[in-house]
């Protein structure tokens, strides 16, 4: 059955003063309707450059795609124009962005802002996109959205911004929603919140979601399926109990190794020594092996291939192959017990 976006090989380059930034290297993935699929990882691993080319939002120049595709319903997202691309996002694509602050227009009444898609998109007349971003508001649980509908950005608190946000993102539904970071900067509560409504959006409408996120609990809780990505590349994939359970990469088990667990209140927090790869000058093996306690010579100068685990999981990493030495995840990437699905 053909996949909802199917992205094969995908690489993308900045153009900078100081050489040629290669922001993402080959990064394959594909999504299925109703799906939610989480990309994690660092920041700088690549994962909003990935969200932003599928919608085409990557300024060229200075950034530019250096190979692989991004198939959507069958066609080809990197072949479009700009034009055949304005009726694809917001339409089809939607996105809801890391600060619902920046990205809300500070002179505009968040009813207006809602109406414009609606009316781009949907010819519906003004009195309508009105009515129906009244609907919205109400959607995403903003109360008295009558007058709320009146209201500019400032006058919404942290979280109410980031739900009229997600009214935005919902309001021609789209098939597929792109959350990137959408519980960044609100407290534990309001991202528990958030987190449930995109779960019941979803339930309601159909939409697929694949969520950008560092936060390995906020997966736990809301993906079905994860990819692990760093330095520009994906290291893993595998749906959410694979990748907490049996995880074979090494960074993998340093992002699990990192996240506080509930039954280990006294234990200090693990992280992950080392800095990210510089991208100017990315490895030319795997993009983890300086930071890598497990790294052999080959890890140097050889991007392994993938391993298929299971029907679902896959890793890039040289200890699976059958000449490594067989290396056990340490106990602190082992989740357990622990409460991560709480």
């Amino acid at each position: 059955m053909k996949k909802l976006l199917e992205v094969k090989d995908l690489s993308v380059s900045f153009d900078t003063f100081a050489g040629e930034v290669k922001a993402i290297r080959g990064v394959t993935f594909d999504l299925d309707k109703n799906e939610t699929l989480a990309i994690v990882g660092e920041s700088g691993s690549g994962k909003s450059v990935t969200a932003q080319s599928l919608m085409r939002l990557i300024p060229m120049p200075p950034g530019k795609f250096t190979g692989g595709s991004i198939h959507f319903e069958g066609e080809d997202l990197t072949q479009k124009s700009e034009k055949q691309m304005e009726s694809i996002r917001g339409q089809e694509i939607s996105m809801i962005f890391q600060d619902p602050m920046t990205s809300l227009n500070p002179t505009m009444t968040v009813g207006k802002q809602i109406a414009e898609g609606l009316i781009k998109h949907q010819n519906m007349s003004k009195k309508a996109a009105h009515d129906r971003g009244i609907e919205l508001l109400k959607l995403v649980g903003i109360p008295n959205p009558e007058a709320r509908i009146k209201q500019y950005p400032h006058q919404y608190s942290g979280g109410m911004r980031q739900r009229a946000m997600i009214a935005i993102a919902l309001a021609c539904n789209p098939k597929i929603l792109i959350a990137d970071e959408p519980t960044t900067a609100l407290d534990v509560t309001i991202q528990a919140q958030i987190l449930d409504l995109m779960r019941e959006l979803q339930e309601k409408t159909g939409t697929a979601i694949i969520l950008i996120t560092h936060d390995l609990g906020v997966v736990a809780n809301a993906a079905s399926r994860v990819a692990v990505m760093y330095g520009g590349k994906i290291v893993e994939t595998g749906n959410v109990d694979e990748i907490f359970y049996n995880p074979k990469h090494p960074y993998t088990w340093g992002l699990l190794g990192s996240m506080p667990k509930l039954d280990n209140e006294d234990e200090e927090l693990q992280a992950i020594p080392g800095s990210p790869p510089d991208l100017l000058d990315p490895p030319k093996g795997c993009p983890f092996v300086t930071r890598c306690p497990y790294a052999m010579k080959v890890c140097e100068n050889h991007m392994p291939e993938y391993t298929e685990l299971s029907d679902t999981q896959k890793t890039a990493c040289w200890l699976l192959d059958e000449r490594a030495p067989k290396v056990d995840p340490p106990e602190s990437a082992k989740v357990g017990g622990s409460k991560v699905h709480g």
